[in-house]
């Protein structure tokens, strides 16, 4: 078991405009903790932007920069040659993004900098739609989740913005959840150490969004987990696949039971999603076994 580091040096302070109970608030505490003062953060419009709030009055103790929406990436590109061109090669760069200006918006700035193998961390606090401005779908909402902009259910599948980052055959892509801090505060400490392009989603419940109480955002996080419906998982170079959560203890139908945006699901509906996350999760265990059968 991977013990938690205590947070010695808060880097988000309190009194921010975070909703109460918000996960993105807590991943990102424990996110910037592993992090460190050394860093500069790329924060387009997003949730994140509302909570770090406009400088000089910024709730985070480092220096960050608001891009527009879709340029984060290429906005993260430019601090790192500039802070390599004044010789700060240790001082990282981070992206922290939602899955609007990731998934979608931002894709294009994110993929040719994931080809040119720039030396950043890309953080996706995925809360699987544009939450701050209505709550409506974007191609990281899953598939029959009811959104301001599909009353009726999503009827497309989730996007799979972890392989497609990782067929860039960059270093390090990962999944995360505030669910099991441990293993988010692990990956974060190991991407901190790689060079090159770094991706990580971090699965983020949106308690309005998703229609949950204010105390129920971590419950949906470890049920997303325990469902497999968000599996815990690391690819690095492009191929060797980590499981790093290898049991389902529930049912797809406890995750779904939880949120509004599944009220009201025909059985039939819960039953294809069940298929989906068990054919999804089936192949992530072979391609895990087929790493580790792998000669080193």
């Amino acid at each position: 078991m991977i013990a938690i580091a205590p947070v010695q040096d808060e880097m988000l302070c309190s009194g921010h405009a975070a909703c109460p109970g918000c996960i993105d608030a807590l991943a990102a505490r424990h996110i910037l903790a592993a992090m460190g003062p050394d860093t500069m953060a790329v924060i387009p419009p997003s949730c994140m932007a509302i909570i770090a709030g406009p400088q000089p009055m910024s709730s985070l103790k480092i220096p960050v920069y608001q891009p527009t929406l879709e340029s984060s990436a290429a906005a993260a590109s430019g601090l790192r040659r500039a802070l390599d061109a004044q010789g700060k090669r240790d001082t990282q760069v981070l992206v922290l993004a939602g899955d609007g200006g990731t998934y979608d918006i931002g894709f294009q700035c994110l993929s040719s900098a994931a080809e040119r193998n720039e030396d950043i961390l890309y953080v996706c606090l995925d809360n699987e739609g544009y939450m701050n401005t209505g709550a409506q779908k974007s191609s990281s909402t899953p598939h029959f989740a009811r959104t301001g902009s599909t009353p009726s259910g999503k009827l497309s599948r989730k996007k799979n913005m972890v392989e497609i980052m990782a067929a860039h055959g960059i270093p390090y892509v990962a999944t995360a959840s505030a669910s099991h801090l441990a293993d988010l505060r692990y990956k974060v400490e190991k991407a901190k150490a790689i060079r090159g392009t770094r991706f990580i989603t971090v699965l983020i419940p949106c308690l309005d969004g998703w229609g949950l109480p204010d105390d129920a955002g971590l419950t949906a996080a470890r049920y997303a987990v325990e469902s497999g419906a968000f599996p815990l998982y690391e690819i690095e170079d492009g191929a060797r696949v980590t499981l790093n959560v290898t049991a389902r203890p529930r049912p797809v139908a406890d995750y779904l039971a939880l949120q509004r945006r599944y009220r009201g699901m025909a059985e039939a509906d819960v039953a294809t999603l069940q298929a989906e996350v068990d054919a999804a999760w089936e192949a992530l265990e072979r391609r895990a076994a087929a790493g580790a059968a792998a000669p080193a």
